[in-house]
């Protein structure tokens, strides 16, 4: 039989989301933006769980019938019967761990899109072609699970990598699977730049934000300092000759974003107002959390060659990702995003401390 806990606890998430969709059609609702996102997201979040529950019902209901009918039957039929019974209770097993996972504690940015920020650190113009690297990883490992990636900035180096890009990561389950590759990345490998065939480390970070809804982050205009310029590329050359570039300054906290990309003043402001918003929402998800302005240095760390949450070592074609000792040697499937692997391992080394911690 399944854990009466676990349906119980659904019941009263049953109930809150029956009401959520009856106040979801509700005007009042509807005319206040902040509330009615606010709501949405709580539906999103609940359906998943009222669906394992449904079904999880179902399979009891299932084995029960089952078994009654098992203990009244003989020969071929008590056979059948039987196997019903164990297809049931193998339904009831899968659905309960499903559930349990979907009960545990939420991070409060599921279902958020994400900003990421790469850049190059160490290494020199080496590190800015790991850079890269992970740019195009990242968009290997977005089209296998079906996101979108709009690229808001990108600042290419000489020797064709890139010394800093934003992009923008959506889909589901997007902030749940890249908040992992926040941190420190190491790569071990013989540069173009080397005529000795000598091994080299260097390194980039990867920050990831959670994309900000305007309802999230209220921005004052009277708070923004707007500089305009005009954009250019490596080495100086101009890419325009009217001032579109944008550098946008929040006074209150100090924070600075720039885009230049687009040709058009207005769009570059958008695009930078939108990874303001995200900085500014983890800046007060930090201090909510009473971890002032942490995160953000723990997911970067210093960029030296000795901090990583992930080595890939291009000798041995191996990648290890340093908090969960995981090791797999296929380092060219990794950088083309088969990170399906690596990610599956993280996602279920969270679940299996929230769990441990939840007795």
């Amino acid at each position: 039989m399944s854990d009466p806990s676990l349906l119980a606890r659904a019941e009263g998430l049953e109930r809150e989301l029956a009401d959520t969709e009856a106040r979801l059609a509700d005007p009042e609702v509807v005319s206040d933006q902040r509330r009615y996102v606010e709501m949405s997201r709580r539906y999103r979040a609940l359906q998943p769980i009222v669906e394992r529950a449904t079904a999880l019902r179902t399979a009891t209901e299932d084995l029960a019938a089952a078994e009654e009918l098992l203990a009244s039957s003989s020969g071929d039929e008590r056979e059948a019967w039987r196997e019903e019974a164990n297809a049931a209770r193998r339904t009831i097993e899968q659905l309960e761990g499903e559930l349990r996972i979907l009960l545990l504690p939420r991070d409060p940015n599921d279902g958020r899109d994400v900003i990421v920020e790469i850049r190059g650190a160490e290494g020199g113009e080496e590190a800015n072609l790991f850079a890269r690297d992970l740019l195009e990883m990242f968009r290997g490992f977005a089209e296998r699970r079906g996101w979108t990636v709009e690229v808001l900035s990108s600042s290419p180096s000489d020797l064709g990598g890139v010394s800093e890009v934003v992009l923008r990561l959506a889909g589901d389950g997007v902030w749940t699977r890249m908040k992992f590759e926040a941190g420190p990345h190491r790569v071990q490998r013989v540069p173009v730049t080397e005529s000795q065939g000598r091994i080299h480390t260097s390194s980039a970070t990867v920050v990831v934000l959670p994309e900000a809804d305007e309802v999230d982050v209220e921005i004052d205009p009277n708070d923004l300092q707007v500089d305009v310029y005009r954009s250019s590329g490596p080495g100086g050359q101009s890419v325009n000759t009217t001032d579109s570039a944008v550098r946008i300054t929040h006074v209150p906290t100090g924070l600075v974003v720039s885009m230049q990309d687009e040709k058009s003043q207005l769009q570059n402001r958008a695009k930078a107002l939108r990874v303001l918003r995200a900085r500014l929402l983890q800046l007060e998800q930090d201090r909510a959390a009473a971890e002032a302005s942490g995160q953000k240095r723990a997911q970067i760390g210093g960029g030296g060659r000795s901090e990583k949450i992930r080595t890939y070592n291009f000798k041995e074609n191996r990648v290890t990702d340093h908090r969960i000792g995981m090791t797999v040697y296929s380092l060219d499937k990794v950088l083309a995003g088969e990170l399906d692997a690596i990610s599956d391992a993280l996602v279920a080394d969270e679940q299996a401390r929230k769990l441990a911690e939840l007795g």
